[in-house]
């Protein structure tokens, strides 16, 4: 049996795929891409908006194709592969929070010099002491200890996904993802953990040219024009929110390890006489930092003036 289904909610790439093993032609349509009105408060029902996509999803299959986008369905392996880096980045945000608790308990108590992520922070928990040179209360000890059991288990969580990818990386180095990693591995000032993210999250994407690249990361800009009007609104915002993290923070870093190559004297060349337009223009550098990379991941162009670790 063949035929077409149109679905258009997040949890239905799951139903497309089975959909499509079964050979049934379905889509996913992009929830933002479909136009509304705005101009009063809309009644919204589910039958009103099954016409709407409707009317959406013949026109983009007569050939008109800002009626609205089809959202691409990743296959199992290409979710699975994304599952180690977005689990150890949800278990580094709970590792900050116990132990922002822990110093924020602490300091109740006058105690300022305790670091929780130390190899013999457990024995030295029962040592401390106040200024005023008595031991912690019982109940605040108790609960610290529990703290710190429960930080010490992420903390081995942690180390567990990272061996697991380092195990992957030795035991399939040819595979297209893993030499992509090693490749960007390679650029200084780029570490393992941010080459991981960018490969599985937007530099193993079938992207079709830079600007698709940069849409995808967010990194395009808002710009309001009507008649001599011009300004820019900021960031689209309307991408990948951890490739946009990553890319504006390793901006920063790449400034500092790769201080000769020349996307870091362009970024200077236009900064040095203008301080408030630094954070302004990192997102540019991002911008260009991340179309650099595609490129040296994809077709192997090395970014002017960027030193390399050895292979």
């Amino acid at each position: 049996m063949t035929g077409t289904i149109r679905l258009s909610r997040k949890p239905a790439r799951a139903m497309a795929r089975w959909l499509r093993a079964h050979d049934i032609e379905a889509y996913v349509i992009h929830p933002t891409s479909v136009a509304v009105s705005r101009e009063h408060r809309r009644a919204k029902t589910d039958r009103l908006d099954t016409g709407l996509l409707k009317r959406v999803f013949i026109g983009w299959l007569r050939g008109e194709p800002d009626h609205c986008h089809m959202v691409t369905i990743p296959t199992l392996a290409e979710e699975d592969a994304k599952r180690p880096n977005r689990e150890r980045e949800g278990l580094v945000r709970e590792r900050t929070r116990i132990v922002n608790r822990m110093k924020s308990c602490l300091a109740r108590f006058g105690v300022r010099s305790f670091k929780p992520t130390l190899r013999k922070a457990p024995e030295r928990l029962a040592m401390l002491v106040t200024p005023e040179g008595v031991p912690l209360p019982a109940n605040t000890l108790l609960e610290l200890r529990r703290d710190m059991a429960r930080l010490r288990f992420i903390m081995d969580q942690i180390k567990e996904v990272e061996e697991a990818r380092g195990q992957r990386l030795e035991q399939a180095p040819q595979e297209k993802s893993h030499a992509m990693v090693r490749m960007l591995a390679r650029v200084i000032g780029v570490g393992i953990e941010t080459a991981d993210m960018l490969v599985h999250e937007i530099l193993s994407r079938s992207l079709r040219d830079r600007r698709a690249v940069a849409r995808y990361a967010g990194l395009t800009g808002a710009p309001d024009e009507s008649g001599s009007r011009r300004q820019e609104k900021g960031l689209a915002k309307a991408g990948n929110a951890r490739v946009r993290r990553g890319m504006i923070q390793l901006a920063w870093r790449f400034l500092l390890f790769q201080k000769d190559s020349a996307l870091a004297q362009w970024y200077r060349t236009r900064t040095e006489s203008a301080g408030k337009k630094r954070k302004t223009m990192i997102v540019a550098l991002a911008r260009k930092l991340l179309i650099a990379l595609w490129r040296l991941v994809t077709i192997g162009e090395v970014p002017a003036g960027v030193v390399l670790r050895a292979a």
